[in-house]
């Protein structure tokens, strides 16, 4: 290696024209930091408010519905859309796309799947998916409504990482994905923690909207209850509910469904057939084991996974002379069998970052549905005066059959014949590009009545679209008529049940209220002695164990309680 040389000459330069730039250390790592934070926020870590989906996500549908793999196609190899998608909108690790592919498609994380898996695809006790070339994947039917008339300029349109592809920057989306399906996502100084929803209350609130845009959030709430987790579990309190939709920030409390279940000769054992969302079975159970195993927790005999295809099933035994009510309380304190969800309803809106409460959700999902059918609209109606422009060519044409065939007959080639069309019939390039096009057959009587009653339906069609784009209430009520056909198709039953509850444990939860003897001596010496153990003095005895007391002291007081009474 040649030794460092401080004395360069400008022939040793092998770009003479570069300069060096000084800059300031702080503003140079504040200006790219922020830049960085932006790509995170803006590219990668948040949803946009109107489709719901990040930009991962979105290119991963988007490829899917490019490539043809739809719910009614045969399943590919989940290999292929993940190279489709590094290789054309996507440029990160392999990893990362196929992730976010597994979580698309496990029923344990999104309330409503949006990629159809085949294979392993992970589980609630975390087991990881197999690796993509095992697996195999398709858009879910329900996926399809997001990416409905996505070529009919419904939405905005970039470039991707090498400026050589188009891809969408949003999704025409039919359903609230944002609301239906959650996010969770890490930014840079921020975060967001959207719970999923119930399609069928979220779609309830959005036409409760529709029908009055001055609706309060009391309004809202007597349709959307509040979260409706995939893995079910039970809500506890609405305080954190309405917190998080009236502010966007607030925190709920799930608890695992449980029932008690008698075996053996007068034993119990709690049964737990639902967990919290986003909670790892195999390691709760663990847990469970690990905090009897050092007697945190009491009580418990044995502890058993007994989940099957059929649903989750974990088995814990409690001892004979356990209590199951305090049981189930300490296993709700001590471990994940309840979990608090911290909501935070931060999305994008026009690449910004947002916390909204849930009539600002809705109202930027309802304004998108607005805009796409109002595009939609504008591209049907262009699609068909194009069409009624060209019947209206072929009609004249057909009228004057005889002339036009000797007018192309005697043209020496088909520009020729064209322009002398066009000139004879007063017709634009189009119409007589489309009669020397035409096809003997729609000479015949029939095929001229077809195209009468084409031009007919698209008359009436043009009249249609021209009365939707002068009429917001008209789109409105389309896209209300759209919500209500999505309700029908997909909306199902509530899995969470929400419960009213004090978000606090009440100390009492924690001992049976059991029957207490309260003694209180002349010297001040108070103790708490069983009923049972405390008895009645036979003839020639001693007294009882419960009521013994120093040599100069006696008992003074004595009182009947109860373990929840308060003295």
């Amino acid at each position: 290696m040649a030794k460092h040389n401080r004395n360069y000459k400008p022939e040793d330069i092998m770009f003479p024209d570069q300069h060096i730039t000084t800059s300031n250390l702080v503003d140079e790592m504040e200006k790219s930091y922020i830049e960085y934070a932006m790509s995170v926020i803006v590219g990668r870590a948040l949803p946009d408010v109107r489709d719901g989906l990040k930009p991962v996500h979105r290119r991963i549908l988007y490829t899917m519905y490019e490539s043809g793999l739809t719910s009614d196609k045969p399943f590919k190899k989940s290999a292929t859309c993940v190279g489709d998608v590094l290789g054309k909108y996507h440029p990160h690790g392999d990893t990362s796309v196929y992730d976010a592919m597994v979580r698309l498609a496990q029923n344990f994380s999104m309330r409503y799947m949006l990629v159809d898996g085949h294979g392993n695809f992970g589980s609630v006790d975390g087991d990881p998916p197999a690796a993509y070339r095992y697996t195999e994947a398709r858009m879910a039917k329900i996926a399809g409504e997001l990416l409905g008339d996505i070529n009919k300029d419904t939405i905005d349109w970039g470039t991707n990482y090498d400026d050589k592809l188009k891809e969408p920057t949003v999704l025409p989306v039919k359903i609230p994905n944002l609301l239906v399906n959650g996010a969770t996502g890490i930014a840079v100084g921020m975060a967001t923690n959207i719970p999923p929803h119930n399609l069928t209350e979220v779609i309830n609130a959005c036409v409760a909207v529709l029908d009055d845009p001055e609706c309060t959030m009391v309004d809202l709430m007597e349709h959307v209850s509040g979260p409706d987790f995939p893995t079910g579990g039970i809500i506890m309190g609405r305080s954190g509910i309405r917190a998080a939709y009236a502010t966007g920030r607030g925190k709920v409390v799930v608890r695992a469904r449980t029932e008690f279940e008698e075996f053996g000769k007068d034993r119990i054992r709690i049964i737990v057939t639902e967990l919290p969302y986003q909670v790892n079975k195999s390691m709760l159970v663990k847990h469970i084991a690990d905090q009897v195993r050092d007697k945190k927790l009491e009580g418990i005999s044995d502890l058993r996974d007994e989940s099957d295809r059929e649903g989750m099933r974990v088995v814990i035994e409690l001892k004979h002379d356990a209590n199951p009510n305090i049981v189930l309380n300490r296993l709700f304190k001590h471990t994940q069998m309840q979990d608090t969800f911290g909501i935070t309803m931060l999305a994008l809106v026009n690449n910004e970052p947002k916390v909204m409460n849930l009539l600002e959700m809705l109202m930027h999902y309802l304004r998108h549905q607005e805009d796409v059918v109002a595009r939609r609209t504008r591209y049907d109606l262009n699609k068909a005066e194009e069409r009624d422009h060209i019947l209206q060519g072929l009609l004249i044409a057909l009228d004057n059959i005889d002339e036009v065939v000797h007018i192309i007959r005697n043209s020496r080639n088909n520009e020729l014949a064209k322009q002398a069309l066009q000139e004879r019939f007063g017709l634009s390039e189009i119409q007589s590009a489309a009669i020397t096009e035409m096809r003997l057959r729609q000479l015949t009587g029939l095929e001229v009545e077809k195209l009468e009653n084409e031009r007919a339906e698209l008359e009436r069609q043009i009249t249609y679209f021209n009365d939707v784009l002068a009429s917001v209430d008209m789109q409105l009520q389309i896209v209300k008529d759209e919500l209500q056909e999505i309700k029908q198709k997909y909306g199902d039953e509530r899995r969470s049940e929400i419960v009213y509850s004090s978000e606090e444990f009440n100390p009492e939860d924690f001992y049976a209220d059991d029957d207490m003897v309260i003694t209180i001596s002349h010297m001040g010496y108070i103790k708490r002695t069983p009923l049972a153990e405390y008895r009645t003095q036979n003839r020639g005895g001693v007294g009882a164990k419960g009521s013994a007391t120093r040599d100069e002291d006696f008992i003074e007081h004595i009182y009947v309680a109860s373990m929840h009474n308060t003295m």
